[in-house]
């Protein structure tokens, strides 16, 4: 069976280096196709490093966000390898993109991590996630929530539960940064924040968010996404004199500072399961979070960019002694290659 896998950004890459290591252990052919969507080196060429991916086998550099440009270069790479199957992963432009260029070149689509839902279509991720799952063949999801979801929704592909491919990726590569990479500071002295979403690096909202992390007195991980340090540059948005502003970090390294903070702020729907994991307590600075689960046991709050919620929910944060394991048990990627040769 051969298998063409779609990555772009820096969650889909956490996502396929245990995916990899199961389909070929399954004896399965996977040809990674990387469109470039994030080509910053310490967001996306560092992962093959760090992580011990395969080397792509076709990297577009496209160096584009713009799903428009995207599809037709994975059209004719689709067209060159017609592959069994076509694979994506999460909600991104990349995965999009993947998903149409499947559908036109007539092979079929398999969308790991789907039937999630966040309730807010002004997110493209949302309209994302929406698309994907009504094109694909074979629906591989995280947990019963989402599988009941596409039930009600009415999708017509086969939807296997399978666990969450990032639990795989946590438990793996954790010890290991923890290991190698020491924290920025003393382990439960500091915050680590990221910010990249969209939305968030709109002026207003980033200021926002911003100054609900610059009342802390404590240090702030700020590692910044190219665009996010792109619009606080060009905007003169100040930060407190506790944030630190740092370039992106490697996997390895976000895993470690992440793994032993008091705290994390964060709009990544990736980085919320992982603090999860990580049995470190998350605010999630958006207005809604497709990890539900999450929020529900107390191990996630929801501030929005109100700088006072974001203030008071990072001061008061604790992770619940009782919080019950959430989304798999770190054999997703097993599943869905015995899924795939189904």
């Amino acid at each position: 069976m051969r298998i063409l896998t779609v990555v772009g950004n820096r969650p889909q890459f956490v996502k396929a280096a245990p995916l990899s290591i199961a389909l070929r252990e399954a004896g399965i052919d996977e040809v990674v196709v990387h469109t470039g969507q994030h080509y910053d080196d310490g967001l996306s060429t560092v992962f093959f490093e760090e992580l011990d991916l395969p080397e792509p086998a076709h990297r577009l550099d496209l160096r584009t966000a713009d799903v428009d440009s995207i599809a037709p270069a994975l059209r004719r790479v689709v067209d060159n390898e017609r592959p069994d199957l076509v694979l994506v992963l999460g909600d991104t432009n990349s995965t999009l993109a993947g998903a149409r260029a499947a559908v036109t070149a007539g092979i079929p689509l398999a969308h790991v991590e789907a039937g999630l839902r966040s309730g807010d279509l002004s997110m493209p991720e949302e309209r994302a996630r929406i698309e994907v799952d009504r094109l694909a063949s074979l629906l591989l999801c995280p947990d019963e929530r989402s599988a009941e979801t596409l039930r009600a929704e009415g999708v017509e592909g086969r939807t296997e539960v399978v666990g969450d491919v990032m639990a795989d990726a946590t438990l793996r590569f954790a010890p290991i940064a923890r290991e190698r990479v020491p924290p920025p500071h003393a382990a439960g002295t500091y915050v680590v924040a990221t910010v990249h979403r969209e939305a968030n690096v709109r002026p207003e909202r980033l200021a926002r968010i911003v100054a609900g992390l610059s009342r802390l007195d404590e240090p702030v991980v700020f590692p910044a996404h190219p665009r996010t340090a792109g619009v606080l540059a060009a905007e003169g948005i100040r930060l407190g004199e506790t944030v630190e502003l740092r370039e992106p970090l490697g996997y390895l390294e976000l895993a470690s500072a992440a793994s032993q903070a008091r705290v994390i702020a964060t709009d990544s729907g990736g980085l919320q399961k992982e603090a999860y994991w990580y049995g470190v307590p998350c605010i999630t600075m958006r207005p809604s979070t497709e990890w539900v689960d999450t929020v529900e046991t107390g191990g996630n709050v929801l501030v929005d960019d109100d700088p006072d919620a974001i203030e008071a929910a990072l001061r008061a944060a604790r992770f619940p002694a009782d919080a019950p394991p959430l989304y798999g048990d770190g054999r997703a990627a097993e599943r869905i290659a015995q899924a795939l040769l189904a």
